[in-house]
């Protein structure tokens, strides 16, 4: 099936709009456990350079500081003007680079970085390479012509002439935080950014020879108009970003502390939001943009697009990338680590990951291994979210199982779906329909083994589907 080949109806989409995880990884981190400390995570790494062939390593770095709060962030972040806590916070940094690194073997070449946040330009262009540095003495990083460093970028606090320095620090990739354009909107959201910021950032970016820009957006925000979020789409459009992210917002203030500022009554209702995402696909796609899933979009020529057509997307707790074959090494306040069969996470609060730090601990907090059940079935949902479908007869030669009988009670709960036309089953797969392109989450529930029906009156633990 053609990736661009989406139908929007509007019928199913209300009708499947219900709490569900995103997968960027299953199981999913409300599954971890205390149980998983630092003496399981060495052993987890000593496992995976036993490999017979060694897994190359992707490393996510978190850089929690904000100067001003987004009422509609569920995002790790600290609000601080101060930035000599920039400078505290990578000396520990530092030393946690220098744990971790020597526990893995020096043959395991580093295919990709990338920086979180919060706002990693938070940090200079100076403090970001030195990280970078640091980084590069003590990993290898591959020389090939795929190997990725990406930021994620505010343009509010990001002159123009830093992006040259940051080219020159090896970054190839950015990402810019946009998400609506319309001023009433911003002033809901508290994030006043303009179009001549964003538009000067990417300038920059493209002169510096940046070769992959993406941008965020956010449908079902506070005050959004079908008028002004197709004004920000036409816009953006224009500036031509290879990749474009457009993320419907998920109103959880008993999650999210910040989300408690935004006035409700400016929140949209199901049928407005439900135009706002048909408008996007319609005009992305129109525009030549192919839709990935999961909210992302490329220009057909980007790698993404083609690592799709190929067969060789996959998706993590950084989102889609092209790079499957690899360890994710988090590091940083609340970062997410997958090794092997394993994942971890740091701390979420400062004082707790700076204590492990200062203890000279690895600073994992919970994680898990995985069951073979548990590599199964994410081997199974990572297809699906990347693909749209589910590959059966591979799954059973890589598993030595009857797909059929393994997965029963996944196939009764998938019936509703086969019936509403999300799905269509082939000799060899289960494959999304265009119809069920926007609803890979749900699909994906049907599999899912630890996520139990909601108890009545429970506050949801995840976003909607849409």
């Amino acid at each position: 099936m053609h990736p661009q080949n989406v139908t929007f109806d509007a019928d199913l989409l209300r009708r499947y709009d219900r709490p569900g995880p995103r997968y960027t990884s299953y199981p999913t981190a409300p599954q971890f456990s205390a149980e998983f400390g630092e003496a399981e995570l060495r052993a987890v790494i000593q496992a995976s350079n036993e490999d017979p062939i060694p897994r190359r390593l992707s490393l996510y770095v978190h850089v929690p500081f904000c100067f001003s709060p987004c009422f509609y962030c569920g995002c790790n972040r600290v609000i601080t003007r101060d930035t000599a806590r920039g400078e505290a916070y990578l000396a520990r940094l530092h030393r946690e680079i220098a744990l971790i690194a020597p526990l893995f073997d020096r043959d395991r070449e580093v295919i990709q970085l990338h920086f979180g946040g919060g706002t990693p330009n938070f940090l200079s262009p100076q403090q970001l390479g030195d990280v970078v540095d640091a980084l590069r003495r003590q990993f290898h990083f591959t020389q090939a012509r795929d190997r990725d460093i990406s930021i994620e970028i505010d343009p509010r606090v990001c002159p123009p002439e830093w992006l040259p320095e940051l080219a020159g620090i090896g970054f190839n990739r950015i990402s810019l935080g946009v998400q609506d354009f319309d001023p009433k909107v911003q002033e809901a959201v508290n994030r006043v950014q303009s179009v001549e910021q964003t538009r000067a950032v990417i300038e920059a970016a493209r002169a510096a020879g940046i070769g992959s820009i993406n941008v965020d957006l956010i449908y079902g925000l506070p005050a959004q108009t079908l008028d002004g979020f197709g004004q920000t789409l036409e816009t953006v459009i224009a500036l031509r970003p290879d990749r474009l992210a457009v993320y419907s917002y998920a109103h959880l203030p008993h999650l999210f502390k910040p989300q408690k500022q935004i006035d409700e009554t400016l929140l949209l209702g199901g049928e407005a939001k439900l135009a706002l995402l048909q408008l996007a696909v319609q005009r992305l796609t129109a525009a030549g943009y192919v839709y990935i899933g999961m909210d992302h979009f490329a220009l057909p020529d980007d790698e993404l697009a083609r690592a799709q057509q190929r067969g060789g997307l996959h998706r993590n707790f950084m989102g889609y990338t092209t790079h499957a074959d690899s360890d994710l090494i988090g590091l940083g306040v609340s970062a997410i680590s997958h090794i092997g069969n394993s994942f971890s996470q740091n701390p979420r609060d400062l004082p707790s990951w700076e204590a492990a730090i200062d203890d000279g601990r690895l600073p994992v907090f919970r994680g898990m291994r995985l069951s073979e059940d548990d590599e199964l079935r994410a081997d199974l949902i990572q297809s699906l979210m990347c693909q749209g479908e589910i590959p059966i007869a591979a799954l059973e030669r890589r598993y030595g199982i009857d797909f059929r009988s393994y997965f029963a009670e996944d196939l009764a709960r998938l019936e509703p779906l086969f019936a509403d036309g999300l799905i269509q089953s082939l000799p060899d797969r289960i494959r999304a329909t265009s119809r069920g392109r926007l609803l890979l989450r749900n699909i994906a529930m049907c599999f899912d083994r630890y996520l139990a029906p909601p108890a009545p009156n429970a506050r949801p633990l995840f976003s909607r589907a849409i």
